[in-house]
């Protein structure tokens, strides 16, 4: 194996835009992403120019109608760009991903007129997202939220506190769940609230065991006052905007995570062919080559799932437990494969001189967000065996 090491995945694509996007993307990876992300990741430094890049090149609207300024791209091609990004640094791959979630509640309920007033600058017009569902004390039981909507005539006052969110403090826009009404699931609607609106501040981002240049805080809406045209669909359908946002999501979560693991399994590749033990590459023991397969298999496995249920969604079809699945295996799959990167490097892996310990403490966060796996592992076997009886 003396010879073999990392090589570019090969993609199965729809259309030759698509291999030209990809092709695009990995030019702009080894330009502007890689070669800062080691350094920008330690110092705890969010790269919000390259997001404004990546909203000029059209890469923050990929799946979105050409017609407001999207990419009008399947799920299947926006997931393996997303992928990619990822590989080159999480905090970039994982804040597209955010991005989209933020747009979805807009770009999939809102109306014609919102639609042109407001989509065209949050895909191509350098803004940047985040999505407020979760709560300090409602996370995985996402219709427990507290924070209240009051409406007085056209205009509607906002007050809680979300906890969690990317892109908290730095974000132009916040998609934000609030109650609405005394129903626990219909009680709930969706607002767009602009980033500098009167009465919303960010608290100091969380102290987090990876993802260092991705900002995570808690947002505090302090009698926020936005216009009922700002509300995002009907009143108390924000908990059925905010489920069909998450199917989605889980997708972006599925495909960063493999990322992840393929950049860990690159590493691994490349380190075992050039590390020379008892005078031959340690490549070449059969420990470590089982490793190496073994982690190979995984990312291949992972990468076709969520790939299979994105192919199901483009074709309109349901999806939520093939996204439940996507998001629980890959995820697992690449905090498996990452820990095996350490292992594979042995010393070398458990510093910050190589980025397979970076890699392993990003693979963490990805089994938690979007619905943490014991969560996902709910969804699947309700869509299996029916709900649980009470």
């Amino acid at each position: 194996m003396t010879d073999h090491g990392p090589q570019p995945v090969e993609r199965e694509l729809p259309t030759e835009e698509a291999r030209d996007l990809i092709a695009l993307v990995r030019e702009l990876i080894d330009r502007e992403i890689r070669p800062r992300a080691a350094e920008e990741e330690a110092a705890g430094r969010f790269p919000r120019e390259l997001f404004t890049l990546l909203s000029e090149s059209g890469l923050l609207g990929l799946v979105h109608p050409e017609e407001f300024g999207g990419g009008g791209q399947p799920y299947e091609v926006y997931l393996q760009v997303l992928e990619e990004l990822a590989a080159a640094r999480l905090t970039v791959g994982l804040g597209v991903s955010v991005h989209t979630l933020a747009c979805h509640a807009l770009a999939g309920f809102g109306s014609k007129q919102q639609l042109a007033e407001h989509l065209p600058a949050m895909l191509g017009g350098g803004l940047l997202g985040a999505y407020c569902l979760s709560e300090s004390s409602s996370g995985s039981d996402a219709a427990a939220l507290t924070t209240r909507a009051t409406r007085d005539g056209d205009t509607w006052t906002l007050e809680g506190t979300k906890a969690w969110i990317t892109h908290g403090g730095v974000a132009d826009f916040y998609t934000v769940l609030a109650r609405t009404g005394p129903e626990r699931t219909r009680g709930i609607s969706a607002f767009l609230v602009p980033g500098d609106a009167p009465g919303l501040s960010a608290a100091a981002p969380e102290h987090k065991m990876g993802m260092n240049g991705s900002p995570t805080a808690q947002i505090h809406l302090d009698g926020v006052r936005i216009p009922d045209a700002r509300r995002v669909g009907d009143e108390g359908q924000g908990f059925a905007i905010a489920l069909s946002a998450l199917d989605a999501g889980r997708l972006g979560i599925a495909a960063c995570a493999v990322g992840v693991a393929q950049a860990a399994l690159d590493e691994a590749l490349a380190y075992t062919a050039q590390r020379h033990q008892f005078g031959r590459p340690i490549a070449d023991f059969q420990g470590l080559r089982f490793m190496l397969a073994d982690m190979a298999t995984q990312i291949e496995a992972g990468r076709a799932l969520y790939l299979t249920a994105a192919r199901l969604r483009d074709a309109g079809r349901p999806f939520s437990k093939q996204a439940a699945m996507a998001k629980l295996f890959c995820t697992d799959a690449a905090m498996r494969v990452t820990t095996d990167a350490v292992q594979l490097l042995g010393g070398y892996g458990y510093t910050a001189d190589f980025p397979v310990e970076r890699f392993m403490r990003e693979a963490k966060v990805l089994q938690i967000v979007e619905g943490t796996n014991q969560i996902q592992r709910v969804v699947i076997a309700r869509a299996l065996a029916g709900p649980e009886s009470r």
